[in-house]
């Protein structure tokens, strides 16, 4: 219950923020007399929305995260083996790659899972849960390890907001765009009706077909990582975590969709247009046949 009040206060004040904002710029009013759009001011609106959402929710994503997982930071000196050895490795990772000290921080759950999330390079979160730490081998925890600061390395955090927020953009402007022809279409007095629901049904359409589109380039995203994990901890103990994680896919946690672009796990199937992460046994074959 914690979790969800969270994320639908943190919710609530975005659209809040982003409602004052577009108040004080005088941007909303894209409806011309006659039922026509100002597309002009109505692609600003889309793009405030759109951005400024992605940009919000990027901007709190390491705080909610460790909020609605329940991480708990170390700092090298908590006296508990695991959880020291986690933050000197991560630590180790972290200068190889030219980077300042993410946050580390372990969450309980029996899952095998682990993410990265920040806003930027520099105010950067690496959790693991306390299942990844019980089921693998130091050697494969510092492959996941190598992954997660990889992506911090890489930028991926602001690069999948920028396009989902381009996303989002088009989906609202396209949704609106459809929906004002079929406004005109019908008689005046069910026209508001139908200018709503026919937006809200595109929003739901546009936004599932843009979701393949983020998560396409999220599986790209998850290439580029593993390869530079190869690169930061070695080849073997990358290929090592993945086939651990292919031993455990019972315990992958496919909850928190909200983190689920920077988790270790992937779907296949016809899921697999909508999965953040290529199927295991690609990922292993991409590194194995790295040159």
């Amino acid at each position: 219950m914690k979790r969800i009040l969270l994320f639908v206060l943190t919710n609530l004040a975005v659209m809040v923020t982003l409602s004052i904002v577009l108040a004080i710029l005088g941007i909303g009013g894209y409806r011309l007399p006659g039922g026509g759009l100002d597309y002009s001011a109505l692609m600003v609106f889309c793009l405030v929305w759109g951005m400024a959402g992605s940009f919000i929710s990027l901007a709190l994503s390491r705080f909610m995260a460790k909020q609605a997982m329940g991480v708990q930071l170390v700092d090298g000196r908590t006296g508990h083996a695991e959880a020291d050895w986690l933050y000197g490795t991560v630590k180790q990772l972290a200068d190889r790659a030219g980077l300042p000290m993410p946050e580390v921080g372990i969450y309980e759950s029996p899952e095998v899972n682990a993410f990265a999330t920040g806003p930027s390079k520099s105010r950067s979160l690496v959790a693991v849960s306390s299942g990844l730490l019980r089921g693998m081998s130091r050697d494969e925890v510092e492959g996941v390890l190598a992954h997660e600061v990889s992506h911090i390395q890489n930028g991926d955090m602001v690069t999948m907001t920028l396009i989902q927020g381009v996303v989002n953009a088009f989906v609202m402007f396209f949704a609106r765009v459809i929906a004002n022809i079929a406004r005109n279409a019908v008689d005046e007095k069910i026209s508001y009706l139908v200018g709503m629901l026919t937006t809200i049904l595109l929003d739901i359409a546009f936004g599932i077909l843009g979701m393949m589109v983020v998560a396409w380039f999220s599986r790209a995203r998850e290439f580029r990582a593993d390869a530079g994990a190869a690169t930061l901890s070695g080849r073997g103990k990358m290929i090592a975590a993945l086939q651990r994680l292919q031993q455990n896919t019972g315990m992958i946690d496919t909850a928190h969709p909200s983190l689920a672009t920077m988790k270790i796990s992937g779907r296949g199937g016809m899921m697999a247009l909508l999965s953040t992460h290529p199927p295991l046994e690609a990922r292993i074959a991409a590194l194995q046949n790295a040159r």
